[in-house]
């Protein structure tokens, strides 16, 4: 047992000396990798050292190489730029029409994509050739203007708007609409606004000076009549033709330029319009009281044009009120001068109608105050900025002293111009009635006659208003019961002269003298009874009385035929007269009549003939 151990012992033995020798054997090898690797690096970092300069050189030369390859591709491109420049002046030194439109748009592409090559090189040697191009350039822009200005001058002969207005059309030139040179292509405003501004306005002339010849008339004491100025045509003809052009600029210019392309287009016609209204505001102004209505009239016709083309266009509205302004301002001014001339007129009348009759300047007024009311939409205009009763001559001058901007309160009325123009009524009539009223109690002797001068003048003006459109816009104003308060004054005035006659039919009677006799309807009066019981003087005074009332009776009756009365007045005054003076003579004759005993002598009329001489009046 122990051999065997010992021989195991001995066997493992042997296999350790073995490892330890193999061990031994590879430390050995390990040291000469070791030293190895330590010669090897100590050669690597010979070789690095040796090899970095060389690494370094090598990248510079590259980089080097890279930009001469680009020098060398910028020269090549200069020498074909330079080959191109000399074809490219060719066909620009030639012109469009010549090479044609296309041919001619590509070259000035080309050189335009080569001057801004030439650009960003920023070279020193490039500098001649950019100056070459942009001379190349400027020129071919200045030979497209004049052909865009020689094209937009072809068939441009002005046309006669007439022509088109009565057709109710207007036309864009045929060119602006099919030329694939006006798609997507915009020359410069101004020319296209010099060619085509000047076409417009040789096309408008004569217009223009048609509106002048029309609304100057031969009578200057006529009213003006609505519609006889050429103004409603001229604003017709600047409609369709501005319209017919903002067509072609938007066939032509890009979205953003049609404004200034449409406003500079129509500057030049503009300008003439404007001058054309500046030319009637000064004949408005020497001949106010009678063309004042053709400035309401222009203010509507240019206001509704401005609107229309405005929200057709979206553009001219303020050139056109600009225009406008001083029309406005004589329209306003005419307002107050209108009223002050009715005062000025009366106050330097030296006579009135011996008559009685009415005033032609009524009816002139009245016919003014008619005629205004076709004009509404201006004269609600310039009513309302002036302020309501601010053309009041007393009231204007002081809102013009202070120059105070209107209140609130001179725009009570709302935005109802009727009820403005009512007011407005309503002061000139006022004015004219009392002038006329305050002259005739200086110029007319007998009150009487100024009752009639009143009422005639009333009675006028009552029925020119209910014969037109004043009766609407007055009927709510109050206007229907001042002239009935006018009314009643003048007929007061004039019955005045009827107390004298009525004033002999009274009589004293006493009570104390016995019964008193029955009277009126109650009774039957015994006239013979009545005169007896009378004393001589009582008789005397009877007999006087009817003398009287005789005398002034048919003196008044006389004067009343003799007096011009309008018809209505004379049936008025009449119905009034015989409800005064018949009820007294009735019941005077009843009682008296018997005074000289059916004779005549004294009792001139009995009920009958006097109710007929009373009718006879109407």
């Amino acid at each position: 047992m122990v051999q065997a151990r010992n021989a195991a012992f001995a066997e493992e033995s042997a296999e350790v000396e073995v490892l330890f020798a193999e061990a031994a054997k590879f430390d050995g090898i390990s040291k000469r990798i070791k030293a190895s690797l330590g010669r090897l690096e100590s050669g690597g970092q010979v070789v690095e050292d040796a090899m970095g300069p060389v690494y370094s050189n090598t990248q510079d030369l590259q980089t080097m190489n890279g930009n001469i390859d680009k020098i060398l591709a910028a020269i090549d491109k200069m020498l074909v730029q330079t080959e191109d420049k000399g074809r490219e002046e060719k066909i620009i030194r030639s012109g469009p029409k010549k090479v044609g439109l296309n041919e001619y748009l590509g070259s000035l592409k080309r050189v335009d994509r080569t001057l801004s090559q030439l650009t960003t090189t920023n070279l020193r040697v490039n500098q001649q050739a950019i100056g070459d191009y942009n001379e190349l350039l400027a020129e071919g822009s200045q030979q497209l203007q004049d052909m865009f200005r020689s094209m937009l001058s072809e068939k441009v002969q002005p046309v006669e708007p007439l022509h088109f207005i009565t057709k109710h059309s207007f036309v864009s030139s045929p060119s602006a609409r099919n030329d694939p040179y006006n798609k997507g292509r915009s020359p410069t405003v101004r020319i296209y606004s010099e060619a085509r501004g000047h076409y417009l306005s040789s096309s408008l002339a004569n217009l223009s000076q048609a509106s002048i010849t029309t609304s100057k008339r031969k009578n200057p004491d006529e009213i003006y009549r609505q519609g006889t100025s050429g103004v409603g045509t001229y604003a017709s003809g600047i409609e369709g033709i501005f319209l017919a052009e903002f067509q072609n600029i938007s066939a032509i210019f890009p979205r953003e330029d049609w404004g200034v392309a449409f406003e500079s287009t129509c500057r030049k016609s503009l300008a003439e319009f404007a001058k054309t209204l500046r030319e009637l505001n000064m004949y408005i102004k020497t001949n106010m009281n009678t063309e004042c209505f053709l400035a309401y009239e222009l203010i509507e016709i240019v206001t509704s044009l401005s609107f229309r083309l405005d929200s057709k266009t979206g553009e001219l509205k303020l050139p056109f009120a600009d225009a406008l302004k001083p029309i406005r301002e004589t329209a306003k001014a005419s307002l107050t001068e209108l009223i002050e001339d009715v005062r000025r007129r009366i106050q330097s009348m030296q006579t009135l109608p011996i008559d009685g009759s009415a005033m032609p300047l009524t009816s002139e007024v009245m016919t003014r105050l008619q005629a205004m009311t076709l004009y509404p939409q201006s004269l609600a205009s310039i009513m309302a900025s002036l302020g309501d009763g601010n053309w009041n001559p007393g009231r204007a001058a002081n809102a013009g002293s202070s120059m105070s901007i209107p209140t609130m309160k001179n725009f009570d009325v709302g935005a109802d111009g009727n009820q403005l123009l009512a007011h407005y009524a309503m002061d000139t009539m006022e004015t004219l009635l009392t002038s006329l009223e305050n002259k005739a109690r200086v110029v007319i002797r007998t009150k009487a006659l100024i009752g009639v001068f009143m009422a005639n003048n009333v009675a006028l003006m009552d029925r020119m208003i209910r014969s037109s459109e004043l009766s609407d816009i007055l009927a709510s104003s109050g206007a229907p019961a001042k002239i009935d308060s006018w009314r009643k004054k003048g007929t007061s005035a004039y019955l005045d002269s009827w107390r004298e006659p009525c004033s002999a039919l009274m009589d004293v009677q006493y009570t104390n003298r016995g019964a008193r006799p029955p009277s009126g309807s109650a009774g039957i009066i015994d006239s013979a009874a009545v005169i007896k019981g009378l004393g001589s003087k009582d008789k005397d005074a009877i007999k006087e009385k009817f003398k009287n009332f005789n005398a002034s009776f048919d003196d008044l009756c006389h004067k009343h035929k003799a007096m011009s009365m309008e018809r209505e007045v004379r049936s008025q005054l009449a119905r009034e007269v015989q409800a005064m003076v018949e009820p007294l003579y009735a019941r005077f004759w009843d009682r008296y009549h018997e005074i000289d005993k059916g004779k005549g002598k004294y009792v001139k009329y009995d009920k009958g003939s006097l109710a007929a001489n009373l009718a006879s009046l109407g």
